[in-house]
């Protein structure tokens, strides 16, 4: 039986790609900087161009844009710094291809909210909210469970112990790299800064079995 074909746009280290590999799909990963740890196929391209070109060659898309322009951090802290936004552009494109599509991105940026999922629902080490904007298939997320503690760290002087790793920036009390990949289910790659910028397969794993379920019912139709 052949398998789905996904394109996995702005794919860095490969956290949503691993997720849908799991889920059974075959996956190429488009990203504008090399990826030599990319789990499926890893083609270096602008991403949008790519897709604009290639889409048809594919049975849904996944799409991370950059989020810098979303992030508390760029909100407060770094205020006034320019970042790209591509979210407007992706999702135009994405809806005019007519395929099933998921976009993801960071709290506070401007997705809609179908999904939020969370490290806690499938037993992660990690909190990472994270909103996924789905089109053309119903998804739906686990229950999100109450956390159990904090994220372990230091904060403003004072250091907090707790149940979650805080999986970015290099200080403040983080955690180690095998406390890293743990946390997010990555063990492919030990490019810190890759990971901190990932998500955890887990989450696309989830939406990438009822991708599967959709695709295989659409076919069957």
């Amino acid at each position: 039986m052949t398998r789905p074909k996904l394109l996995d746009l702005f794919c860095g280290a490969g956290g949503a790609g691993m997720g849908y590999l799991r889920a059974g799909f075959e996956v190429v990963g488009v990203d504008i900087a090399p990826q030599f740890d990319y789990p499926g196929v890893s083609i270096i391209a602008d991403a949008l161009d790519f897709a604009a070109d290639n889409w048809r060659e594919f049975d849904a898309i996944h799409a991370s844009p950059p989020c810098q322009a979303s992030t508390a951090l760029t909100k407060g802290t770094n205020k006034g710094r320019e970042y790209v936004q591509l979210i407007p552009e992706t999702r135009r494109l994405l809806r005019a291809t007519g395929l099933p599509t998921v976009i993801e991105n960071v709290q506070g940026s401007d997705l809609r909210r179908d999904l939020t999922l969370c490290g806690e629902m499938f037993g992660l080490g990690v909190l990472r909210h994270r909103y996924f904007e789905v089109s053309g298939l119903e998804a739906v997320a686990p229950a999100h469970k109450p956390h159990r503690g904090r994220v372990r760290g230091w904060r403003h002087g004072t250091y907090y112990d707790g149940p979650y790793v805080a999986v970015y920036g290099a200080g403040g009390g983080k955690g180690s790299m095998a406390e890293w990949q743990q946390a997010m289910g990555i063990d492919w790659t030990d490019d810190r800064k890759a990971i901190a910028e990932a998500i955890p397969p887990a989450y696309t794993e989830h939406i990438g079995w009822q991708l599967a379920t959709h695709l295989t019912a659409s076919t069957a139709a």
